[in-house]
């Protein structure tokens, strides 16, 4: 996204210009203090840069840095030539040229949490980056402190033999592995997992494993989760007490999928699910992150796995309009658990002062899946408010990514503040309505308004009106396109119509028995104090199953080509 972009060049130029400009000072003017303190900014900076820009090779800033600093040490000692402080340079010297190389063998180590094992040098080698740029901020301290050149020799020593322990611990792993395994590998087999649940998906995408890891511990196997890459682990081990494992290669997930696992379940069409497709021993189950008519839900991927659960025949209609051809027995009706804690509310509530939850979403990876409203979603805010309402706005976490969605939302949160501060109405928006579940914030309201998302279908299941924005200006062809808009109010792209579906949506509500037809469709027809447990019992059933492995797919699997701009399915929230 345009912002995130914005960020690593900003972050580039800092660390690249503060590092020059430190060594052209300390180089070629009398002011070493002044140099050495734009050495520790330009370091400040190159620790900022790895932060937003994961991997970044910051070599060529930390040699300018560390030239600068033993250029200033030198001038603050003002001895001549110091055997010390040569040395101290070899050593700086071999620490930069083996930090990238040591943290990409770290990087391709198989790391795990929620296990009995602890691996710390690929951690460690990690964060060797970091640990250079503190070792040369405290050589700058001591330079301008004018300390004895041995205190710079003895702290590079004890850097450099740090380096050299994680080294050699690397290139035992590889040349040397133990006869059994990993030590992650090892405990993997000792908790003898029946299922796992993949997960790749770029930054912010933890919700949609997080919304599956209550339903997958309620099966009562033992199980892990599978991700491919580094972000997501600490955010998702705290969310569950299954082991978690993180595979940074193909290898890596050669040693987690051990012998006692049977199927995988997936949550998105990810690019990399082609990796794990490939073990045909496994049942492959795709699950998805939400319900919705988004064009993504009807992903031609989907035919790569051996179990397709959808929430509900609507679902599968989907793809049969969207002309994808997937074999009946591929699909099974699970309902979707997530929202069983959600009230139902089956006569409607007509009130003075309505809460309604506003669910913008994001702009997508494409234009032709833009149904964001957040533009033209003033008009409606303001309407809302002349009717008295309480607004809950809850907008998608990819909002951030996009500058020109941030700023529309930063418009959309001023002028629910002031409304606040002027009726003294609840609204809720920013971090707040983060701190809610979708669950509460359904609860708590009396209607939705939102864009073609899988919000939608969770709300229906409570049986209370909603709005839909016809963002592609399509008209009678909408609700064709996205048939859930048939049993809700369509908005227009220009509001023109705003008065009128705020009075339906909060009056008059004519679709009311529209909407439970639609509800059984797109949610299933499951007795609302058992709902979950035609999901529960469904996966037991792929794991109780006759184990026969799945006959290979053509091609292999893994050779189906994936769109890797495609890297998830339409988001739930």
């Amino acid at each position: 996204m345009r912002g995130d972009l914005v960020r690593k060049l900003l972050a580039r130029v800092l660390a690249t210009g503060l590092a020059v400009l430190a060594f052209l000072v300390v180089a070629l003017t009398g002011a070493t203090g002044w140099g050495l303190g734009l050495a520790v900014a330009a370091l400040a900076a190159v620790a900022w840069e790895r932060r937003v820009r994961p991997g970044a090779d910051n070599a060529a800033e930390t040699v300018l840095v560390a030239a600068a600093v033993l250029v200033g040490y030198a001038r603050r000692l003002d001895a001549g030539f110091d055997p010390a402080l040569a040395a101290t340079a070899l050593v700086l010297l071999g620490l930069v040229l083996l930090v990238n190389p040591l943290r990409d063998a770290g990087g391709l180590e198989l790391r795990a949490a929620n296990l009995p094992v602890r691996s710390w040098t690929p951690l460690v080698a990690a964060r060797l980056g970091d640990a250079l740029s503190v070792l040369l901020a405290l050589l700058a301290l001591a330079a301008a402190a004018s300390l004895p050149a041995g205190v710079a020799l003895a702290a590079a020593a004890l850097a450099a033999a740090g380096a050299g322990a994680v080294g050699l611990d690397l290139a035992r792993r590889r040349f040397r592995p133990g006869s059994g395994g990993s030590p992650v590998s090892r405990a993997l087999r000792r908790h003898q997992p029946e299922f796992l649940l993949y997960f790749s998906a770029p930054p912010g995408s933890e919700y949609q494993v997080t919304m599956w890891l209550p339903y997958l511990e309620r099966i009562g196997r033992p199980f892990l989760v599978m991700l491919r890459e580094p972000e997501f682990l600490s955010t998702v081990a705290a969310a569950t007490t299954a082991p978690v494992v993180y595979c940074p290669t193909l290898r890596a997930m050669d040693e987690a999928l051990v012998p006692s696992l049977r199927v995988a379940f997936y949550v998105n069409h990810g690019a990399k699910n082609s990796h794990c497709i490939r073990f045909t021993q496994l049942t492959h189950v795709q699950l998805h992150h939400g319900d919705s008519d988004k064009a993504p839900s009807a992903n031609p991927v989907s035919a790569i796995f051996d179990r397709i659960f959808v929430a509900g025949r609507a679902a599968v209609e989907r793809y049969a309009r969207a002309g994808v051809d997937i074999p009946a027995e591929k699909f099974v009706v699970v309902g979707r658990p997530q929202v069983e804690a959600i009230e139902v509310r089956t006569r409607a509530a007509r009130r003075p002062d309505p809460t309604v939850l506003y669910t913008p979403t994001w702009t997508g990876h494409h234009a032709d899946a833009d149904y964001c409203s957040l533009p033209v979603a003033e008009a409606l805010l303001r309407g809302l408010l002349a009717r008295g309402a309480t607004v809950i706005l809850r907008a998608h976490p990819y909002t951030s990514q996009n500058p020109a969605s941030a700023r529309q939302l930063g418009r959309l949160t001023e002028l629910l503040a002031a409304d606040r501060s002027r009726s003294g109405r609840r609204h809720v928006f920013g971090a707040a309505s983060r701190e809610l579940t979708l669950t509460e914030c359904v609860n708590r309201s009396d209607a939705l308004v939102s864009d073609v998302s899988g919000v939608i279908s969770d709300y229906l299941y409570s049986g209370k009106p909603y709005a839909v924005t016809d963002m592609g200006g399509e008209g009678d062809r909408f609700t064709g396109r996205f048939p859930l808009a048939g049993s809700g109010y369509v908005l227009r792209r220009d509001m023109s119509n705003v008065d009128e579906v705020l009075t339906a949506l909060l009056e008059t509500d004519p679709l009311a028995s529209a909407r439970w037809a639609t509800r059984s469709r797109y949610l299933g027809d499951f007795p609302a104090e058992t709902y979950a447990e035609a999901f529960l019992e469904a996966a037991r059933r792929e794991l109780d199953r006759a184990w026969n492995p799945p006959a290979p797919r053509a091609g292999g699997g893994a050779d189906l080509p994936v769109d890797p701009d495609d890297a998830t399915l339409s988001p739930a929230t």
